[in-house]
């Protein structure tokens, strides 16, 4: 927290108003109204969950959401993003426009979580059978955003200014060659019409206590980049491997030789960085050599100097290992996504929304930078933004032990939703309140 503020001191600081002081009793209905929601939107989750929609196909998740924004009389517009849905309520005072974002995808998991409302749906994925699954959360956010989304609409009269709720779809990213995302949203004008003077999002968290909110000035997550490298060699028979150009032996090496990118390239005194392989695609038959391999993975950063350095080195290493083999290599290097970051001034003057809605500072953690990434941070590049995590986890229980995000048997505890529905529906009004007209 001192190199926060220390940083404010360098010309960024701003006064911090106590928000929720001045606007007490409005902040105690949205607690009131948050509370009334929690059946609401547990029964909406649970639903979503069942059936979970992979990103850019959430036409049924999209539906619902956009049925229940126009039953509280906001001006809805569905399509954007091809599934996205935007609902616009204007405050009955004049003021400036927030906007609220969740996502609304699923993942190609099958689940094991052995809840009772646990997804069953298979589907085709990349050309291999899979299940959908909601193993990261986006179906609570999906849900708390409506609670959020019913709970301000009921104090509609008191708002100074403008909410924009901005359900999202494939924020786990689109598949190759199709564009998707919060990328595609803000292409086509998210942001405009009323123009967004700043965004909050939040993403529940299975390793941190329910009743617990968690924040990081600045940079909060990695950015993300998919790379792509096909090995070109000769094939043969396997019995015969003196006759080839062995793909498969040098994808392994080369996969080997990436390792040392971050273990020996990069200065890890001042940064951190992740180079993964998540997949290797080679031959149909045990003793066919084949005559290329495809392999794919991610790249974690926290600044551009880093992410060019790694670029450059995995170029590098998997050419001249080609090479050295006589085989060649294509590398192909997508960004996906910047780095998350928290604009400094608007973290220092949410801070105390943050505290209040969570009963105070000892319930706020200040968390290290994430090697995950949020594709929320595309809208951080164009107006200021902040990003929370919520607690998902049971009281007591030990963070080593849940199930991570992105895994089969991933739960949460949904006694949290409340305080994520009321930390929405707050922000926005504290916001409004801090910067009306």
């Amino acid at each position: 927290m001192k190199s926060f503020y220390a940083a404010l001191a360098l010309g960024l600081t701003l006064p911090l108003p106590s928000a929720f002081a001045q606007n007490q009793a409005l902040n105690a209905r949205i607690a009131q109204l948050s509370a009334q929601e929690e059946s609401k939107v547990i029964a909406w989750r649970r639903d979503f969950h069942q059936h979970p929609e992979l990103g850019n196909e959430e036409t049924r998740t999209a539906g619902i959401v956009a049925a229940h924004l126009k039953k509280l009389g906001l001006e809805v517009q569905t399509g954007v993003g091809r599934t996205g849905v935007v609902g616009i309520l204007r405050g009955g005072k004049p003021g400036p426009v927030v906007a609220l974002r969740a996502d609304m995808d699923a993942l190609p998991v099958t689940e094991t979580s052995g809840v009772t409302f646990a997804s069953t749906v298979k589907t085709t994925y990349l050309g291999q059978p899979v299940g959908v699954m909601h193993a990261c959360g986006h179906d609570a956010h999906t849900a708390m955003l409506m609670g959020a989304a019913e709970v301000l609409s009921q104090v509609k009269k008191d708002l100074p200014g403008t909410v924009k709720f901005i359900f999202q779809p494939a924020e786990e990213g689109s598949l190759p060659g199709v564009e998707g995302g919060a990328k595609l949203m803000i292409k086509e004008g998210v942001l405009e019409n009323p123009k967004v003077a700043a965004v909050f999002g939040l993403h529940i968290n299975a390793q941190t206590e329910v009743g617990q909110l968690a924040y990081r000035p600045g940079g909060e997550m990695a950015s993300s980049d998919r790379f792509t490298i096909k090995v070109i060699g000769k094939g043969s028979h396997g019995a015969r491997p003196w006759s080839s150009v062995d793909p498969v032996v040098t994808a392994a090496q080369i996969i080997m030789g990436l390792q040392t990118i971050v273990s020996r390239q990069v200065n890890l005194t001042e940064d951190a960085a992740v180079v993964t392989v998540g997949t290797l695609k080679a031959g149909v038959r045990y003793n066919v050599i084949p005559a290329d391999v495809e392999l794919s993975g991610t790249i974690r950063a926290f600044n551009p100097k880093t992410q060019e350095q790694i670029w450059a080195a995995i170029r590098r290493t998997a050419t001249n290992i080609a090479e050295s083999a006589g085989a060649t290599a294509e590398v192909s290097i997508e960004p996906y996504v910047p780095v998350t970051f928290n604009n400094l001034p608007l973290t220092a003057r949410m801070l105390p929304t943050l505290q209040n809605v969570a009963g105070g500072a000892v319930n706020i953690k200040e968390v290290k930078p994430n090697t995950w990434a949020e594709d929320f941070s595309l809208y951080q590049e164009k107006v200021p933004g902040l990003f929370v995590f919520l607690g998902g986890m049971s009281k007591g229980q030990d963070p080593a032990t849940t199930a991570d995000h992105h895994t089969a048997g991933f739960k949460l505890d949904e006694s949290g939703f409340t305080l994520g529905v009321r930390t929405l529906a707050t922000l926005a009004t504290d916001y409004l309140e801090m910067n009306q007209k």
